[in-house]
């Protein structure tokens, strides 16, 4: 099944192909959910069929929206089809633009809607094995240690959000707990 995914394409927003996008790296919307409860992150490690950063540990969930779908929206469908968590609240914390290498030669440059949610200590996670071959919970400052210490276990944007974005998505969440 082909995926269009919304591109930049010679300053124009356009309908492209996902793998395209990735391998010639053009600049492509993005969507990134951190799901929380009391200081601790939801993170996910990537299925081994993925095309990229198979096996890697990632945020909660993360993908591209479909062309003209509502970020909000698609944060909502993706913790679904990722994770079969629904009933959750995502609220915008941040727009982020990174560009990095995910290996086999292809390009993540994102224009990230970055969300983050609030769960209830019994939330329900039936993940998809096509796209999740696992899942934790990790108190959030143990994982900002672990990913400075082990960034080959963790996705390059994972990497990045903690490193240079932390205070923007985090800030008030982690000083309230």
């Amino acid at each position: 099944m082909t995926i269009m995914i919304p591109a930049w394409v010679n300053g124009r927003l356009q309908p492209v192909e996902k793998l395209e996008a990735h391998q010639r790296g053009l600049k492509h919307k993005a969507v990134s959910v951190f799901v929380m409860n009391r200081g601790r992150v939801l993170i996910q490690q990537r299925a081994l069929e993925k095309y990229h950063t198979p096996g890697l540990w990632a945020n909660t969930c993360c993908t591209h929206p479909e062309w003209d779908e509502d970020p909000a929206a698609c944060a909502l469908r993706r913790l679904d089809e990722e994770l079969g968590i629904t009933g959750l609240y995502p609220t915008h914390r941040d727009q982020i633009e990174y560009r990095a290498d995910v290996g086999n030669d292809l390009i993540e440059h994102e224009l990230v809607e970055v969300y983050v949610a609030d769960a209830p200590n019994n939330l329900r996670i039936t993940p998809n094995p096509s796209e999740v071959m696992a899942t934790r919970w990790v108190d959030f400052y143990d994982l900002s240690a672990d990913v400075t210490r082990h960034p080959e276990h963790y996705t390059p944007w994972l990497q990045i959000y903690l490193r240079d974005y932390q205070d923007a998505i985090f800030g008030d969440l982690m000083r309230a707990v």
